[in-house]
């Protein structure tokens, strides 16, 4: 049902670093982004598949995940992902940055719903080096990374709660390193 998929696709900062991911399915979660909705029907984003051990470990160092769990170093040690998809917006297409994010949620909602699909999941990751990840992957100088999204098999528990009584958003990890992302409640979104 598409509401527990959709339940079922959270932030992971935790993977079985044993299990790859085969580049075909990485292209099959892009091939999806061609059919997502886009502004102007522009369609200025391409992505970089990242699956070979060697890249992974050359773009992890350049992301930062969990900023709100700063005093913890996630992922744990043997818990990366084992891919990427560097999202990126084609400036010769569209040269304003700011007016395409929409897209990019877009098409990363899709690519991690797709993941989820399969067993998989993700985190969308827009803490990261944009000069060096552009430098790393050696892209062109009208290619510019906006997200970049980690991919694996989850190894960790996440659980949603509602939202506190103080209204404290933010996430957090008990003594077991169980994951909690309290949630508003339906009434508390609606104007």
């Amino acid at each position: 049902m598409f509401r527990d998929l959709v339940k079922a696709n959270r932030s992971y900062r935790g993977y079985d670093g044993s299990y790859q991911i085969d580049r075909e399915k990485l292209l099959s979660y892009v091939d999806l982004t061609r059919y997502a909705a886009s502004s102007l029907n522009i369609q200025p984003l391409k992505y970089h598949i990242a699956c070979e051990k060697e890249e992974v470990a050359k773009i992890l160092p350049l992301t930062k995940f969990a900023a709100r769990l700063a005093h913890l170093h996630l992922p744990h040690e043997g818990m990366n992902p084992t891919a990427f998809i560097v999202i990126c917006q084609d400036k010769n297409l569209a040269p304003n940055i700011a007016s395409f994010q929409r897209d990019v949620g877009i098409v990363a909602q899709t690519i991690l719903l797709a993941a989820t699909e399969d067993g998989l999941g993700g985190c969308m990751i827009g803490s990261f080096s944009l000069a060096e990840l552009k430098k790393t992957l050696n892209l062109p100088e009208n290619l510019e990374p906006v997200l970049v999204v980690a991919l694996g098999r989850p190894a960790e528990k996440i659980v949603l709660t509602d939202m506190k009584e103080d209204g404290e958003i933010g996430y957090y990890r008990d003594e077991n390193d169980v994951h909690y992302v309290p949630k508003r409640a339906l009434k508390d979104i609606l104007c």
